[in-house]
């Protein structure tokens, strides 16, 4: 028996799908139709209107006039003259440099050429001055420290507190100083190291000749160099005359804490006299830097000192005249240039010769 073949039976939902989509595309189709007619219709009428001209604007006049100026009232200004170089600021310095000590030099003059004071040249170099201005002579190099203060040397065991405290200085001011490059949050310094302490001050160490004294008058004779026989005389004046008449000026260090006494300036073979009348307690050649030295006992309780003479031309124990010549001005001892020592001194204390010099 054959079986007959039935038709398969076909979903009513898919033929309902195809009939939407037709319509749809051809709706989209009609649309996008529609869009285009519109705009080429808007856009019609501007592409067959004429060409707009552009209206030639009127040529100038050959020549214009304007009206005279005439200001209400005077300017006034002030003329400034041109000035082609142009100032920098002077912001200083903050490293320590080196100086080569000249023929002339004195701690005095250098420490002005550098606008500091003597003594923070003196605290730069204790290790070849020891705090002695004398000490100085040609060709030494020298720390010149970049401000006023101690330049100083850190050693094992210090501490910014102690060393701050020892040079009278504040630990803000070591620590901010940009030359010493310290770390703020941690500042260890290695021994060896130096660095600036502004405004700090060092201890002078006294770097002087022993005062002479006659005999009865507290004279030590175990002093070397001390006069034993003296002439008879009036003793002094009580007044003072420049020790070498033909210069009145300073030629290196004025007085001042670390040189009491004052350098005159002079050439080799200028005459010395003696500034007031008295008795000779020392004449001849010296340690600690004078060099040849005559020092005058006045008798009234004042002592002048007068050294670096090239040649001493009176004798220990000799009584002198107020003006009389006492020694020939040189270099002698540590000396960069002839110049005359002189010192004057009251009961042992040391007086600024400018107090009584006439």
């Amino acid at each position: 028996m054959v079986e007959k073949n039935t038709p398969v039976e076909q979903n009513p939902g898919t033929g309902k799908q195809r009939d939407w989509l037709y319509v749809l595309s051809w709706a989209v189709a009609f649309m996008m139709v529609a869009l285009m007619a519109f705009v080429f219709i808007r856009r019609l009428p501007s592409l067959f209107a004429p060409a707009q001209t552009v209206e030639a604007l009127p040529e100038p006049p050959a020549s214009m006039s304007l009206p005279d100026f005439r200001p209400a009232s005077a300017i006034q200004a002030v003329a400034r003259p041109i000035d082609l170089k142009t100032n920098i600021p002077d912001r200083g310095r903050a490293k320590v440099v080196k100086y080569t000590v000249q023929p002339g030099d004195s701690i005095f003059g250098i420490a002005k050429e550098f606008n500091l004071k003597p003594e923070s040249v003196l605290w730069a170099n204790f290790d070849k001055l020891q705090d002695d201005p004398q000490m100085v002579e040609v060709g030494l190099t020298l720390n010149i420290p970049p401000v006023d203060g101690v330049y100083y040397q850190w050693k094992e065991g210090d501490t910014l507190e102690k060393v701050a405290e020892k040079y009278k200085a504040n630990v803000e001011d070591i620590l901010l100083w940009p030359g010493n490059r310290l770390d703020l949050t941690n500042p260890v310094i290695e021994p060896g190291y130096y660095i600036m302490i502004p405004g700090g001050k060092g201890e002078f160490r006294t770097w002087v000749v022993p005062t002479y004294w006659r005999p009865g008058a507290g004279a030590n004779q175990s002093i070397k160099g001390q006069c034993s026989n003296f002439d008879p005389g009036a003793g002094g004046t009580g007044t003072f005359i420049w020790p070498l008449p033909a210069s009145h000026y300073i030629s290196g260090n004025d007085f001042w804490e670390g040189h009491l006494a004052i350098d005159i300036g002079a050439s080799v073979g200028d005459q010395v006299v003696a500034s007031d009348s008295g008795w000779v307690v020392y004449a001849g050649g010296i340690g600690g830097g004078y060099g040849n030295m005559v020092m005058i006992d006045h008798g009234n309780g004042y002592h002048t000192l007068y050294a670096h003479n090239s040649q001493v031309l009176v004798r220990c124990g000799q009584y002198v005249t107020q003006g009389r010549v006492i020694a020939l001005a040189g270099s002698t001892g540590n000396s960069t240039g002839p110049h005359l020592h002189f010192e004057v001194r009251y009961n042992g204390s040391f007086l600024n010769p400018w107090s009584v010099l006439q």
